[in-house]
């Protein structure tokens, strides 16, 4: 007896939301993977790209490690008082810190010295205050951090500013050394605050050309302890000045003459002023 063969359909009652992965799919990259997947259709979330973040000197919070407290005048206190005792004691205590650091600065910048450093640290310094007065703003973001220009450049915008160096008084050293990291372990930022006492010029001019501090022809005697930073881990990367202590025995500077417009008298319109 002949029958009608019957005729087998199939049908999909389950709708899968995932392909299973081939056989050869272990091979496969992830950003292969993903276009696998977005040609059979499956909806991939939106990741956002992540932008680098490239920390060329430490900010405002971190500001400057441990920063030196000079003593005043740079005195050495006799050993015999307590307060002699004391001061040769933290001296000790800071001057093996240092050690510590320049090792650690040495594993990155292998040519640094504490000799010869102070000599480049002051040619640096010489080179950012004459491209502040003649306003080269493009050589002193490679001479400064990023900390430290906006307060050199800050109510600058309608002045003029003479400054020269005349000599320096005593040879710059080094008064101490810190290194620190920021945001990870690795990220390494090199310190070094530098005695320097010399004789500068300045005078600073305001729009009109009236003088408002100091003078051309009167030089001063001024002691300063800079600080350099650098960031180690970045081959490239070079000393820059990142900011400047201020002793707390510090004589106060000078006032700045500043231009003000005098109110007149108040006239009528019929009325001319008459001097």
């Amino acid at each position: 007896r002949l029958t009608r063969t019957s005729l087998l359909v199939p049908v999909r009652s389950k709708k899968r939301h995932a392909i299973p992965p081939s056989v050869n799919a272990k091979h496969l990259t992830e950003e292969e993977h993903k276009l696998k997947a977005r040609a059979a259709g499956i909806v991939i979330p939106y990741e956002p790209p992540e932008r680098p973040i490239h920390l060329a000197c430490t900010g405002s919070t971190a500001g400057i490690f441990d920063p030196y407290v000079p003593p005043e005048g740079e005195a050495r206190l006799s050993s015999l008082s307590k307060e002699g005792l004391k001061q040769r004691a933290e001296q000790l205590k800071q001057r093996a810190v240092s050690q510590l650091m320049i090792r650690k600065i040495k594993n990155y910048v292998p040519n640094f010295n504490t000799k010869t450093f102070p000599e480049k640290a002051q040619e640096i310094f010489i080179e950012a205050h004459n491209c502040l007065a003649n306003f080269n703003k493009l050589k002193l973001h490679s001479l400064v951090t990023e900390r430290s220009y906006p307060e050199m450049v800050r109510g600058n915008r309608y002045n003029t500013i003479r400054w020269s160096f005349v000599e320096s008084l005593e040879p710059p050293r080094v008064v101490q050394v810190r290194c620190s990291d920021m945001v990870n372990k690795g990220n390494l930022y090199g310190q070094v605050t530098v005695f320097m006492h010399t004789r500068q010029t300045l005078a600073i001019y305001d729009r009109f050309g009236r003088l408002m501090y100091g003078g051309e022809q009167v030089p001063k005697d001024v002691l300063e302890y800079i600080v350099f930073e650098r960031h180690l881990v970045n081959p490239y990367g070079s000393w820059r000045i990142h900011g400047k202590i201020v002793p707390a025995w510090a004589p106060p500077k000078d006032p700045i003459i500043k231009t003000v417009m005098l109110p007149g008298p108040t006239l009528d319109p019929s009325q001319e002023f008459d001097e």
